[in-house]
């Protein structure tokens, strides 16, 4: 994983940390983002390392033995260092560097004493403990911006607690890029002096720094500085210290991002309370009751077509279900209608839906740390608002099929019209035999058989079409089962897509950035 990768990767985490990273943070990535664009894109001839220490270090001491000219103030009981100074050993431009680091006492040094240090920005930071607050701001302030440090200790403070809490131990992934000088060795003798740098390095070793140099230094013996400058060439010959830095910047944050964001081991199961989702919305959207409705309607509807003429009156005295529900009504222009009459979703279904979401909620945050369990409620409810009106609107604009008649009813329908219009004629021809006969005229009706025509014609005219009404309706019972089928199907899927669209569209879009935030932390740990 480049560098350029860990940092695109740390561009997107701040794109999409609002609300998700804590806002303390988040300003700290951001700071990080720009900081280290800028450092990267500002001369890479240059490397800039700091000397920072306490007061009574032999820090300024060290500077000056280092630059070759006492330029840094030296005091013992009280802190001298009271701005940043830098010395630039050669002449490379290091002018924008400078002031980005906002650096404005600055000394030139054209390396021919020692031009293995040329391209090195050498500062002296203030006191880290100096009672003055501005000077520990500034220390906090540049520990953040150059590229490799150097912690100067005294044989007395080199285990003071708010140095290594403070200081050493936040610092603790910038290892490759530090250093630890023991200076003012000349004052201990040679058995005390390992002993000393073996208790330092215990010491670092529990702050994380385990491997880092320590340097025994003397600003006023013969070659006593030679520890410290041969660091300073190394560091300044490799050219890494620059980008070392930059990196170690980052696999500090992707360390304190993996507590917030780990990976997750597989996704999310939301199929099983997606299903859950569904049955409860269906409910609240009131599907089992416009399904019954549907088979009533369609029930009446064939009897009234195939029925017996003289008695279809009855199936329409009912009211019409669907129209009572204010369902598959057409407005003046042949649209369905998009709202209905059905009641308001009871509290037991309104609790169902709540449930529902906060359970989808629940197995999208498994196993994740705060706030993330929260977010993905939130993007969950985010739209639950619109749900009842939206539902209300895909079921009252659902076409449930009753507008299209089965053929048969019509060769039913004209079939019973027939048989009536049999017995009409049967009753009809009855009645004028009879009549003649009471005018004593004498008719002889056709027979088939031993009955007469027009007895055959009414007796078979009222039996048939009462008997073909009874036999007809077990087979309207079969088309209304169908139709509640189709409609229950049609109305799951409708009601379906608007919990897909209010419901769980927001929710796999939050655990989206999830992933995408998951995936960028672990690109910033270097993958």
């Amino acid at each position: 994983m480049t560098l350029t990768d860990r940092l695109g990767a740390l561009s997107v985490i701040t794109a999409l940390g609002d609300g998700r990273i804590p806002d303390e943070l988040l300003a700290e990535l951001r700071s990080l983002d720009q900081r280290a664009g800028t450092r990267l894109r500002l001369s890479g001839e240059n490397t800039v390392v700091a000397l920072a220490g306490a007061t009574g270090s032999g820090k300024s001491s060290l500077f000056n033995a280092i630059v070759g000219a006492p330029l840094a103030a030296v005091g013992v009981r009280r802190p001298t260092t009271s701005a940043t100074q830098a010395v630039v050993f050669g002449r490379s431009g290091a002018t924008e560097l400078l002031d980005w680091l906002e650096i404005g006492t600055r000394q030139y040094n054209d390396a021919s004493a020692a031009p293995e240090l040329s391209g090195l920005v050498l500062l002296d930071l203030p006191d880290h403990d100096s009672t003055e607050l501005s000077h520990r701001a500034e220390v906090d302030r540049l520990v953040r911006l150059v590229d490799a440090f150097v912690w100067v200790l005294d044989p007395q403070k080199y285990a003071d607690a708010v140095l290594h809490d403070s200081y050493l131990r936040p610092l603790a992934a910038h290892r490759d890029v530090m250093a630890v000088v023991l200076n003012q060795s000349d004052r201990l003798s040679s058995s005390d002096v390992d002993a000393c740098v073996r208790d330092l390095d215990r010491l670092l070793a529990d702050d994380g720094l385990a491997g880092v140099p320590v340097l025994a230094t003397s600003a006023v013996t013969p070659g006593g500085v030679a520890p410290l400058h041969d660091f300073l060439a190394a560091t300044v010959a490799n050219h890494r210290a620059r980008t070392a830095r930059v990196s170690a910047d980052l696999d500090a944050t992707a360390a304190r991002l993996a507590q917030l964001i780990p990976q997750r081991r597989s996704d999310p199961a939301l199929r099983d309370g997606g299903r859950r989702l569904q049955s409860a919305l269906a409910a609240a959207a009131g599907v089992p009751t416009v399904v019954a409705a549907v088979g009533r309607a369609y029930d009446r509807r064939g009897l009234a077509a195939v029925g017996w003429p003289p008695l279809r009156w009855l199936a329409k005295v009912r009211p019409d279900p669907l129209r009572r529900l204010g369902i598959s009504q057409l407005d003046g222009h042949g649209e369905v209608l998009r709202r209905t009459s059905l009641p308001s979703a009871s509290a037991a279904s309104r609790a169902a839906v709540d449930t529902a979401v906060r359970s989808l909620a629940d197995v999208a945050s498994t196993g994740l740390p705060a706030p993330w369990p929260r977010k993905m409620l939130e993007a969950t409810k985010s739209r639950t608002p619109d749900v009842p009106d939206a539902l209300d609107r895909v079921v009252g604009g659902t076409n449930l099929g009753l507008d299209r008649t089965p053929r048969w009813w019509a060769l039913v329908g004209a079939l019973q019209w027939a048989l009536l219009a049999a017995a009409v004629v049967g009753g009809a021809s009855l009645g004028v035999i009879a009549v003649l006969a009471y005018l004593q005229i004498d008719v002889e009706a056709p027979s088939l058989g031993p009955f007469a025509w027009p007895t055959v014609l009414l007796v078979g005219g009222l039996a048939l079409g009462l008997a073909l009404r009874v036999i007809i309706r077990p087979f309207v019972a079969l088309g209304a089962a169908r139709r509640r089928r189709r409609a229950a199907a049609e109305l799951r899927r409708r009601v379906d897509a608007v919990g897909e669209e209010l419901i769980l569209a927001p929710l796999r879009a939050e655990l989206a950035v999830y992933e995408q935030l998951s995936a960028a932390v672990h690109r910033l740990g270097r993958g």
